[in-house]
C-alpha cells in the first residue's frame, strides 16, 4: 500500500462538494458498527478508524472512487447501515469509509418473485414494497428496519423466515450479486449460482457489492405470539415441535430461558415473572388452533396480534436473534454472547452437559432454522462474561461435546466458523482484489500480489 499524504485532498477535488466527510466526528461513527457486543472486540478495535469517509450518490462515483483507491494504494472498508456485530465495517488500517447507504433503489421486483436492488437499500423497504405485489422476504435479520442488503448479505447470513426458507445461502434465494473489481479500472463482475459464495458473507473484502438479485417469497399474512411456560425445558419441547411440524406455517420460532425474559423492558406488562418464553409468528388463519396447541402443551399464551402494516408497537421480533444480546447488554454491559449449533439428534444431552459445566454461566436462546434442508437448534446463548480464558474455555467445552461454534469475538474471516481452506473467498480476493485493499486485516490468510522488479538490461 502507497498512498500518498495528500490523497484526501486528491479525492475531494475529484468528486462533487460534500461526498468526502473529514469531520472527526462523522468519521469516528461511520468506523464502527455493533462490535462492542463483544468485549474482546471492544478492546481491540475501539481506536481503529477510517480516515475519511466518502458518500458516493451514484455508480460512476462509486467507480471514481474505487479507481482512485487502487491507483493511489488507498485501503478501502465498504460500510452498510452499520448493524453488524464483528466489527465487520471497521478498518483495520485507516483509509477511506465507502457509505453506500445513498444507493438505496428497490429497482424492480419482477413477476416471478426476484427484487433487484441497489446495495444501500433498506431490507424494511425491500419487505413493504415486495408485500404491496404479492410477495415478502424469504429471510432478514432482526436489524431489518435499519440493515441494509449489501450489508446483510456481506455480514449475515440468516434470521426470522429461516425457519421455513433457509438462510441465506441456500434455495438460490441470492440469485445474483454485481460486484466492482478493486482495480484502478475497475471491472464490473456477475455472481450467479454457486459462484454468489464468493461475495455473501464475505465481510466485504472481496469487492463491493452494486447491485443484489434477491429471490423472494409468496406473501403471507402473519400473526405474531408470545406463550410463558413453567420451565426451559418444556418451552423448549413446544418450540422444537413446532419447528418439525409440517402442519404450521412458521416465520419465526424462538425460546428463551428465564431470566432473559426479564430484560425486555418494554414487553414486561404481560411477560410472566420467573418464567421461560416462546416467541413465534404463524399464518393468521392458524392462530386459533396454534393458541389451543399451546396451551395443550402446558404453555400460556400471553400475547398475540396480527402483522401490521406500516409495522407499530411490540413486534416480537425486535426482541429475537441477536437483538436478544442487545436487550441483555442493556441490563447488564457485562453479558455477551455465543453463535451456536446444537444436534437435532442430542439436543438435550448436549444442553444437560452445558447445563453441569456452567450454571447460569450461560443463558439459553434458541433460534431453530432451516440449513441445507434440515432443521436446526441454532443457539444464541447470552454469556455472563468474566475473563477471555474463561470465555474461550466455555467455546473449546462446546466443541468438544459437538456444539459448533461461530466464534463473534474474533475480527477475521477465518476464525468466523464459515470458512474453509479451499474456500472460494479466497481464490475471489485474489482475483478481485489482488493489492489486499478491501478491508485489509479481515482475510488473514491473503498475501497481497507482489511485482517482481525487473532484472537491470545491461548495456
Amino acid at each position: 500500500m502507497n498512498a500518498s499524504k495528500n490523497w484526501i485532498q486528491e479525492l475531494t477535488a475529484l468528486l462533487p462538494e460534500g461526498r468526502v466527510v473529514t469531520a472527526e466526528a462523522d468519521v469516528e461513527r461511520l468506523s464502527k458498527d455493533f462490535y462492542w457486543y463483544s468485549p474482546i472486540l471492544e478492546r481491540q478495535l475501539r481506536d481503529k478508524r477510517g480516515e475519511a469517509a466518502v458518500q458516493p450518490r451514484t455508480l460512476g462515483e462509486v467507480r471514481q472512487i474505487v479507481s482512485f483507491a487502487a491507483a493511489h494504494g488507498v485501503p478501502l472498508t465498504v460500510r452498510g447501515a452499520g448493524t453488524g456485530n464483528y466489527g465487520q465495517c471497521i478498518p483495520l488500517e485507516g483509509g477511506i469509509l465507502l457509505d453506500l447507504g445513498a444507493l438505496d433503489r428497490v429497482v424492480e421486483i419482477s413477476a416471478d418473485g426476484v427484487a433487484t436492488c441497489e446495495p444501500g437499500a433498506r431490507l424494511a423497504v425491500i419487505e413493504a414494497t415486495a408485500r404491496k405485489v404479492g410477495w415478502e422476504l424469504r429471510c432478514y435479520p432482526s436489524t431489518y428496519q435499519k440493515a441494509s442488503v449489501g450489508g446483510f448479505l456481506a455480514g449475515g447470513s440468516g434470521g426470522i423466515g429461516s425457519i421455513s426458507h433457509g438462510v441465506l445461502r441456500d434455495n438460490q434465494t441470492v440469485r445474483w450479486i454485481r460486484l466492482l473489481t478493486m482495480e484502478a479500472e475497475p471491472r464490473e463482475i456477475l455472481l450467479e449460482g454457486h459462484d454468489v459464495l464468493k461475495a455473501l458473507h464475505a465481510w466485504g473484502t472481496t469487492g463491493i457489492l452494486i447491485e443484489v438479485g434477491l429471490a423472494l417469497a409468496p406473501r403471507v399474512d402473519w400473526a405474531q405470539m408470545a406463550v410463558a411456560f413453567p420451565d426451559f425445558d418444556s418451552c423448549l419441547d413446544f418450540t422444537e415441535a413446532v419447528a418439525l411440524g409440517a402442519g404450521w406455517s412458521k416465520r419465526l420460532v424462538t425460546c428463551f430461558e428465564s431470566p432473559i425474559p426479564s430484560w425486555f423492558t418494554p414487553l414486561l406488562k404481560w411477560v410472566p415473572e420467573g418464567k421461560a418464553l416462546a416467541f413465534f409468528e404463524i399464518a393468521e388463519p392458524q392462530l386459533e388452533a396454534f393458541s389451543a396447541a399451546a396451551v395443550a402443551a402446558g404453555g400460556q399464551p400471553v400475547f398475540s396480534a396480527p402483522y401490521q402494516e406500516p409495522r407499530r408497537g411490540a413486534q416480537l421480533s425486535d426482541y429475537t436473534w441477536n437483538h436478544t444480546t442487545l436487550w441483555a447488554k442493556k441490563a447488564d454491559p457485562t453479558l455477551t454472547y455465543l453463535q451456536s449449533g446444537f444436534d437435532p439428534q442430542k439436543l438435550r444431552e448436549q444442553l444437560a452437559a452445558l447445563r453441569a459445566q456452567f450454571g447460569d454461566e450461560l443463558l439459553m436462546h434458541f433460534e431453530f432454522l432451516k440449513a441445507d434442508g434440515v432443521i436446526v437448534p441454532g443457539a444464541l446463548p447470552i454469556v455472563r462474561f468474566t475473563t477471555e480464558a474463561r470465555l474461550q474455555e466455555m467455546i473449546n467445552f462446546c466443541r468438544s461435546i459437538g456444539v459448533s461454534i461461530a466464534n463473534p469475538h474474533i475480527n477475521h474471516l477465518e476464525g468466523s466458523g464459515r470458512w474453509r481452506l479451499d474456500d472460494s473467498k479466497l481464490v475471489a480476493k485474489r482475483e478481485f482484489d489482488p493489492q489486499g485493499l478491501m478491508n485489509p486485516g479481515k482475510m488473514i490468510g491473503f498475501k497481497p500480489a507482489t511485482i517482481a522488479t525487473p532484472e537491470p538490461v545491461s548495456p
